[in-house]
């Protein structure tokens, strides 16, 4: 009974020391949920402005560019997926996965190749281990990414969109990303960032009472447009980088809330069996002392006789 009662103590102590652990995860990333939400809220107002005046250029003008030109039979896309780079986060990065997985498969059904880019370590493990071709990648910064990420990310996309595609460019231009909703909900979506479906903005404008704004272009409408392309498609990338965030750290905090609980549950558990095991222990002991004294005391009253 000895035994079984330390090997109770040991194992409550480990489950106390995970929950101590778990619990402080929780508490950093819910503090971290809140800075992440300013930034997504600060992004906003430009990426929408930039939107609308890439929108107002194109409506305005005959230009044909890449940013807003659909191309009649499209044959190859680029996705970006945006995974964490670090795990206890729940189904965070597995569910942006899958979501990249159904993209994939509808491009592909759609007679389109897929070029694959991935941000966060768990999807460039994914695709390694399964040893699928992902053109570039990048990690390091996904609980905290800067405006100099998505530039970087930024760069080889928007060089492969101004490529024509018997050069290795591509056609269309998708991103994967967890977007935040609120702290209990975030969803995995895929969004197309290129060509911009002016129709779509337009619509949206028209449902919220907006009115795009007129300009006039200098040099010309194709230079304009050729000066937003970066930086549409960084802003971009900068505000689904910063919703990704903010959905990792509210996933971890309610997967490290989840873990904190069970522990606790495990330890009261626990708890019971180690004091039925010490009741058991100081149950044997009273028997084998009252045991012991009525051999005693038979062993008395027979030397008396």
């Amino acid at each position: 009974m000895g035994a079984q009662l330390r090997v109770y103590k040991r194992r409550i102590q480990a489950v106390t020391a995970t929950k101590k652990i778990t619990k402080a995860m929780e508490m950093i990333a819910a503090s971290r949920i809140v800075k992440a939400q300013r930034k997504v809220a600060a992004s906003k107002p430009y990426a929408t402005e930039l939107t609308r005046a890439v929108t107002a250029v194109a409506t305005g003008s005959n230009a044909k560019h890449p940013l807003t030109t659909e191309v009649e039979t499209p044959t190859r896309a680029a996705v970006l997926l945006v995974t964490s780079d670090r795990g206890l986060a729940g189904g965070y990065s597995s569910n942006a996965i899958k979501a990249a997985e159904r993209l994939r498969e509808r491009l592909a059904s759609e007679g389109k190749e897929v070029d694959t880019y991935i941000v966060g370590r768990k999807g460039v493990a994914y695709y390694g281990f399964r040893e699928r071709k992902v053109e570039d990648s990048w990690t390091g910064f996904t609980d905290n990414p800067a405006y100099a990420d998505a530039k970087s990310i930024a760069a080889p996309l928007i060089e492969a969109i101004q490529k024509e595609t018997a050069e290795g460019g591509v056609d269309e231009l998708h991103i994967v990303f967890t977007e935040f909703v609120s702290m209990m909900t975030q969803n995995a979506v895929d969004d197309r960032m290129l060509p911009l479906s002016l129709d779509d903005v337009a619509e949206e404008s028209t449902r919220k009472g907006e009115i795009l704004p007129l300009f006039d272009f200098e040099p010309s409408a194709e230079d304009v447009l050729d000066a937003l392309l970066p930086r549409y498609v960084e802003s971009r990338i900068y505000n689904a980088l910063l919703q990704a965030a903010a959905s990792e750290h509210a996933a971890r905090r309610r997967a490290m809330k989840s873990a904190t609980d069970n522990a606790g549950d495990l330890i009261k558990s626990l708890s019971r069996l180690a004091n039925a095991a010490r009741q058991a222990e100081i149950t044997q002991e009273i028997s084998e002392i009252v045991g012991g004294a009525s051999a005693l005391a038979d062993a008395t009253a027979g030397s008396d006789k």
